[in-house]
């Protein structure tokens, strides 16, 4: 199960396994990434590096919210973005511009950032009801 940073630090949500996880999963992207045609640099690769940026950044922005819902609700737009994710890795995969082996790499962390969130709002809303 996942637990809820204490509000007594600013940066309490550095604490978080989630959080942790995403920032890896943010440095498998960039590294994916790299490689990359110059071309894709507007196209797939931004979007894919924003989408992945987006879940420890919503995380951390939900953390400092002043309410659990509002908590909740940015973790929820986070999990949206391990989707959204997942779909721009099979497109660069379809696309040629990434191995199988990178895709699977990111996949992992995915499914896994993905459990976490999905804890995380378990316990955001058993805790409001």
């Amino acid at each position: 199960m996942s637990e809820i940073p204490p509000r007594s630090s600013v940066q309490s949500f550095k604490k978080l396994d989630v959080w942790k996880r995403a920032i890896e999963l943010t440095d498998v992207i960039y590294r994916i990434t790299k490689s990359f045609p110059r071309d894709e640099m507007f196209g797939l690769t931004s979007q894919l590096r924003r989408a992945a940026v987006s879940i420890p950044a919503n995380i951390a922005e939900g953390a400092g919210r002043r309410g659990r819902g509002e908590y909740a609700y940015h973790v929820g737009i986070a999990r949206g973005s391990t989707n959204e994710v997942t779909a721009l890795l099979e497109i660069s995969l379809r696309q040629g511009l990434v191995s199988s082996n990178d895709v699977e790499e990111a996949e992992l962390l995915l499914v896994q950032v993905g459990q976490m969130l999905s804890g995380l709002l378990r316990s955001l809303d058993r805790d409001t009801s």
